[in-house]
This record gives C-alpha cells, sequence and structure tokens, in this order.
C-alpha cells in the first residue's frame, strides 16, 4: 500500500528542499534535490547503514533534457562532490553502481572521454575500489547519435552504458550465487552424459576431467547484461498513462536493478537511489525485500513512480 504525504501545493523545479512524497511498508520516496537530501538532517540516521546505492545520474549530454542533465563541462566536478556523501552512509561492507552512458564532443562523430574522467573523479574523491565493470547492452535500443549513424553513416549505433561497481572495501558483501542463471542445453546434456573432453586448451590452460561435471544450480553470469527494454504495459506505465503523466525517457530496466540488488545485498538490507527517475531500484527493492529510499527531483516523475507501487 502507498501511503501519499505529497505536498498540497506542486513544488517548482526550485524548491528542492527534500519532502517525503509517499512511503511503502518498505521505502521511503523523497521529492527534491539529491544535494539536498545528502546534506539533511535526514541523513544523519542513515550514516554506515546502506547497503548498496544503485543510481543512473543524469548523464553529460550535449543538449539539456528535463531530467536534469548537467552540462559537460560541469559534469566531472558535479559528479565528484557527491563521493564523499555517498561513502558517509554506506556500510563498510557497502557498495556504489553507478552507470554512466557515452558521451559525444558537440558536432562532432568522435566520442567524449567525460564520463571516464568524471569517473575517476569521484572513484578518487570518494577513495573507492573499483570492484568491478559491467555492461548492460540494449538490443533494440534506437540507432544514436543519429546524425553519424543514420544520416552520414559513418557509426555504428551506440547501444551500451557502463554501470561501475564500487566500495569503499576490497571484499564488499556479494554472493555470485543468487544471480546464476539457467544451464545451456549443452551444459544440461554435459551434466547428464558426464562425458567430457578434459586437456589443455589453445590458450594453454589445463582442464582437469571433472572440473565442468559438477552441477552448481546454474551458471555464472557474465559482467555483460543483456536485456531489450521493450516492456510497454508495465504498472508503472499504466499508471502514467490513466493519470496522464510523462513517461521518464531514460528508465532503469527492472531486471538490472534486480541483478545487483540480488548480487550485492540480502533482504532487509538498505538500498538508496539520489538520482531516482521512475524509481525502478524502489520498485526492484520492495519486490526483493529490501528496505529502500529514493529521491527525485522532478515532482512529476515523482508522482508517477508511484505507479510501480499501484495495486492493478
Amino acid at each position: 500500500m502507498v501511503v501519499d504525504r505529497s505536498p498540497g501545493r506542486s513544488p517548482s523545479r526550485d524548491d528542492t528542499k527534500p519532502k517525503v512524497a509517499y512511503r511503502t511498508r518498505l521505502g521511503r520516496a523523497y521529492q527534491g534535490s539529491a544535494e539536498s537530501y545528502l546534506r539533511s538532517a535526514a541523513t544523519r540516521r542513515l550514516l554506515g547503514k546502506v547497503q548498496l546505492i544503485l543510481t543512473s545520474p543524469p548523464f553529460p549530454l550535449n543538449r539539456a533534457k528535463r531530467y536534469g542533465n548537467a552540462r559537460a563541462e560541469d559534469y566531472e566536478e558535479w559528479l565528484r562532490k557527491f563521493a564523499r556523501l555517498f561513502k558517509q552512509l554506506l556500510r563498510r561492507n557497502g557498495s556504489v553502481v553507478i552507470e554512466l552512458g557515452n558521451a559525444w564532443q558537440p558536432g562532432r562523430p568522435v566520442m567524449s572521454t567525460l564520463a571516464i574522467r568524471s569517473l575517476l573523479a569521484f572513484q578518487e574523491e570518494g577513495g573507492f575500489n573499483l570492484c568491478q565493470q559491467f555492461i548492460y547492452f540494449n538490443p533494440a535500443r534506437l540507432p544514436t547519435p543519429a546524425q553519424w549513424v543514420n544520416v552520414e553513416r559513418i557509426r555504428v549505433k551506440d547501444a551500451y552504458t557502463n554501470l561501475w561497481w564500487m566500495s569503499p572495501s576490497t571484499r564488499p558483501k556479494a554472493d555470485n550465487r543468487n544471480v546464476l542463471r539457467e544451464y545451456s542445453s549443452a551444459m544440461k546434456h554435459l551434466l547428464t552424459s558426464r562425458s567430457y573432453n578434459s586437456g589443455t586448451r589453445p590458450s594453454e590452460h589445463r582442464i582437469g576431467r571433472f572440473s565442468f561435471l559438477r552441477d552448481n544450480g546454474g551458471a555464472i553470469p557474465p559482467n555483460v547484461l543483456v536485456y531489450p527494454n521493450t516492456k510497454s504495459s508495465t504498472s508503472y506505465q499504466e499508471y502514467c498513462r490513466r493519470k496522464r503523466l510523462g513517461l521518464h525517457p531514460a528508465r532503469m530496466p527492472v531486471e538490472v536493478a534486480e541483478f545487483f540488488i540480488n548480487f550485492l545485498t540480502d533482504p532487509r538490507d538498505l538500498v538508496f537511489d539520489p538520482f531516482a527517475g521512475s524509481n525502478t531500484t524502489g520498485y526492484a527493492a520492495a519486490k526483493l525485500g529490501r528496505r529502500w529510499i529514493s529521491v527525485e527531483l522532478d515532482k512529476d516523475y515523482v508522482r508517477g513512480s508511484r505507479g510501480w507501487f499501484a495495486r492493478r
């Protein structure tokens, strides 16, 4: 059940003091700026208690979007200032997962290194260890950048984003047994037949006779996550249509959020998203029995995010 806590008036985007917009059994959604929330008294009780910060901050784009992306020339310093604020919220074995898209130089078919420079500045400022790089590949993504891909035909479409997993610890809480994939038909046959071609491979790795004959309940996934993100009838989308609210244009697939929440947290752990957008993180956390807190600046996106928790 969602308890509506939104104010009676509709705040402008300049009214950034965080307010509880709604609550559920496991979480709270705030409307306001991430900076204001992280520096407010509301965060004092969270210090050292967040297990996972999972977020997709506005990307450094050449054109301003409604969801508030920083200008490219300001992005590195803008992202850097969150590093210490994030670190003080985390448990000692907690994790930060940040999704960063690719950026292009204005008016030129040349990629920008701004995203990676910003990440490195964030990592250095917070003293984070880079645990692993992940790629989210969307095979259904539209061809972009349009000028170079569709018009001049001199580039191929940009169809992935990076997700960077960092932690104050070199051994944060993580268990890949929680994200195992179903075995392929070939692996299932191998386990049944108990026959395997052991020996030395061209890579010079030597594979023992029984190395791949143990059933571990599933296959360890790679660090490339593939989801088409083409769903058109989620509770969030249906709610926004009924309420005539605009859909967030850069929604993280629920499956991506579920992967990291399963991998890096346990039930009842606290998950935080300071740039919540449509609040996919909060929904995925609640679905998996985790507590959650989200913060989003745009009041209409906050209103629409209630749809994840609305009864059909």
